[in-house]
């Protein structure tokens, strides 16, 4: 997916049918007041002022649950939106809601607004995980409004949590599964972190709740990203958006929280694919030197160069360089033992998620 600029309207808890465990959106959204048609024609405004290539622009309503809002609202909204998209100043519409916020006639009208996008946070497609959130739907639910969404023509998108009550590493990769089955066009991956004045701040400090440690956090996540990415269904966001309140120690109380927890995982990823190929060939105690794009060579080096250590004690090299060469992020060239190999990425990657 290419580079998309996002203007971002936050819809704080407006509409929303249920209150979960896990959730309070004015802490999450950073707001408390309602929006209006005012507030999104100046928030678009002020973007716009922002993007020096505006090509490729998106007018985005997050937060609560757009389609449970009032009709009208919803409509005086998504119009302001309308009128920038048909005047092409804006490429694209999109909106996020909860699975049990969709039918026909909403669809239409939304259609009618011409949305483009609209995310679903389903968050687990484990019963007993939806139950224990007091998600306030059923699995069921899921699948009829995806399908409902492409087929009026929509791209869709699904949300997933890990670490929520009644999770396991087992039904995180279930949801995967079901996911793939479903065939959204792009998923976002949250841990769950315990905010405060939720039910699960609650249950956290009286001992009910246990947060997913970060290290499990990693390891599933890194499961998940290669399953999708091998799926043709893009991750485009891991972790919840860091923000001024949204750090640990602030609104923050508990969880797998780091502003820079994809790195994390597409390190580890590039971790396990170059060991694997570099002891496949049997190349240790020898010097190594990968060329790869900026961003590889920042996940391939890790935090603090945890990554590219690793490499180096584990395999016993004698010394790894890591070099810019202008290519894609699919592919990296390795030099050793005089010799020269270029690899695609994706033919490496190896999941343990499998199906039934």
């Amino acid at each position: 997916m290419s580079k998309i600029n996002i203007i971002p309207i936050f819809v704080p808890h407006l509409g929303c049918p249920n209150d979960c465990v896990f959730c309070n959106q004015k802490k999450i959204a950073q707001a408390s007041t309602d929006v209006d048609k005012s507030f999104v024609k100046d928030r678009i405004e002020e973007y716009l002022s922002y993007f020096k290539d505006k090509t490729n622009t998106e007018i985005a309503f997050y937060g609560g649950s757009f389609t449970a809002i009032d009709r009208d609202i919803q409509n005086s909204l998504l119009q302001v939106a309308k009128e920038y998209k048909e005047a092409g100043k804006v490429k694209s519409i999109r909106l996020s809601t909860r699975p049990d916020c969709i039918d026909e006639k909403i669809l239409e009208n939304l259609k009618d607004h011409l949305v483009d996008t609209i995310e679903l946070g389903v968050q687990s497609l484990d019963e007993k995980v939806l139950e224990l959130s007091k998600r306030g739907h059923n699995a069921s639910c899921v699948y009829q409004a995806s399908q409902m969404i492409k087929d009026f023509g929509f791209n869709l998108g699904l949300q997933q949590m890990l670490g929520l009550p009644g999770d396991s590493k087992e039904s995180c990769y279930y949801t995967a599964c079901e996911f793939k089955k479903i065939g959204p066009k792009f998923v976002r991956i949250y841990p769950s972190l315990v905010i405060k004045q939720t039910s699960m701040e609650k249950d956290y400090k009286a001992g009910k709740y246990k947060p997913i440690s970060f290290d499990e956090t990693i390891e599933i996540s890194k499961e998940l990203v290669k399953f999708y990415e091998l799926n043709g269904i893009e991750v485009i966001r891991l972790g919840l958006q860091p923000t001024e309140n949204i750090q640990l120690g602030k609104d923050v109380v508990a969880g797998p929280f780091h502003p820079s927890i994809r790195q994390f995982v597409d390190g580890e990823i590039f971790y396990d694919i170059i060991y694997n190929f570099l002891k496949d060939k049997n190349i240790t105690k020898e010097e190594v030197t990968i060329f790869a794009s900026n961003k590889n060579i920042s996940n391939i080096s890790g935090q603090k160069s945890a990554i590219k250590k690793r490499l180096i004690n584990n395999l016993k090299l004698k010394n790894l360089r890591l070099t810019y060469k202008d290519l894609d992020e699919n592919h990296l060239i390795l030099s050793y033992k005089d010799k020269i190999e270029e690899i695609d990425i994706r033919k490496l990657i190896k999941t343990e998620i499998v199906c039934d």
